[in-house]
């Protein structure tokens, strides 16, 4: 299938155009720099012309699901999302310098830092778990290299519900890291089945190529690739430097029996933390939220079908300052029949009476004083 070229950049209020970044199955990523605070950001827009109502609400879906999930450092960064102009929705997020699939493409990744990697990952993907959310679409092209060098989950454009979806048919979006259930569409997704990507995309990122990969066009089609995943055996890494505990490691995440793998994301941390111990490097830390964090914060609703729009500043009709006004103004009324001074007004009325009465006091004192001393007064 011909690659969808990319549409045209959409006029954004606060942003500068600056060059395209990539080219996904309905949304397009653009870098933009920012007027005010001024930094670079990529920008990922829905395709030009694409009105599929589902598709739209997956867009959406997505930066839901960012904005919640985005405090942890191993998932990208959402600054904003709205529609522009032109009615296509956008979401601004932080600007990476890679995807770890390129860096995969280049050549294999030392093991140190692919079991770093791995753990991040696995940290992201069960907060991700904890909150309700599937990413479905686990793979080295979705994982970004920030500016720090570390990791960055990506893409949830196809996210689900741990216990529903988003509307969008059950179908394996990338073949080589899909896992054999998916495939063989038992399931739209699980936890088993991300356990399942997650390997799949570290074998990938030690060896260069995707797992069940043959290097030969004619036999590496989905087809062709989609019968091996369900069917082969997994071959070994073939890296003299990968220690077994690493290799079984992977194996049980790509078990064909979904019960074989790891129970969660957290369990598959852990095993690779062990791995790092064993090579001596000191393990990566684990950053899960809390029961308190994913019982306490909003559920993100990937079914949420209510209607979108951009985002609009509004001001309340009657503002603070106009009903300050008015009570003022009705406090320092004068209910004229009744003789009857209102708010301020009746206090002003009141502290006069009062200074008037010192006053006079005070004037009379100083007369009978002077008549004291004078001796009218004896």
């Amino acid at each position: 299938m011909a690659r969808r070229v990319a549409g045209t950049p959409p006029v954004l209020p606060g942003y500068t155009y600056v060059r395209p970044l990539g080219v996904g199955g309905f949304a397009d990523v653009f870098c933009y720099e920012q007027d005010m605070p001024r930094r670079v950001v990529a920008v990922k827009v829905l395709a030009e012309g694409l009105h599929d109502p589902v598709a739209q609400r997956a867009f959406e879906a997505e930066a839901d699901v960012l904005a919640r999930l985005s405090v942890h450092p191993a998932v990208v960064t959402v600054h904003q999302a709205s529609v522009s102009a032109d009615g296509r929705p956008y979401i601004v997020m932080e600007y990476c310098l890679d995807t770890y699939g390129a860096r995969a493409r280049r050549g294999p990744l030392a093991v140190p830092e692919v079991l770093d990697v791995g753990v991040r990952l696995a940290s992201a993907l069960e907060t991700a778990h904890r909150s309700g959310v599937l990413h479905r679409d686990i793979k080295p092209s979705n994982v970004l290299r920030t500016s720090l060098g570390t990791p960055a989950l990506a893409d949830f454009g196809i996210a689900a519900a741990v216990s529903g979806s988003t509307g969008i048919p059950a179908i394996a979006m990338s073949v080589p890291w899909s896992a054999p259930e998916v495939l063989e569409e038992r399931v739209a997704g699980s936890v088993a089945a991300e356990v399942w990507s997650l390997g799949a995309t570290l074998w990938t990122l030690l060896t260069g190529r995707a797992p069940f990969e043959v290097g030969e066009r004619a036999r590496d089609g989905r087809e062709a690739m989609a019968g091996r995943i369900v069917r082969a055996k997994l071959a070994p890494l073939g890296r003299a430097d990968v220690p077994e505990r690493v290799e079984q490691i992977l194996a049980r995440a790509m078990s064909k029996d979904p019960s074989h793998r790891h129970p969660s994301m957290l369990a598959l941390a852990e095993e690779l933390r062990w791995a790092q111990y064993d090579l001596g490097q000191p393990p990566t830390a684990l950053e899960v939220p809390s029961a308190e964090w994913a019982a306490g914060a909003s559920p993100v609703e990937v079914a949420d079908h209510g209607a979108r729009g951009p985002v609009v500043s509004r001001v309340r009709a009657r503002s603070r300052a106009e009903a300050r006004a008015e009570r003022v103004s009705a406090e320092l009324a004068v209910d004229r029949d009744g003789l009857v001074v209102h708010g301020p007004a009746r206090r002003a009325a009141w502290q006069a009476g009062v200074v008037g009465a010192l006053v006079g006091a005070a004037a009379v004192a100083a007369v009978v004083l002077l008549l004291v001393v004078s001796g009218v007064l004896g």
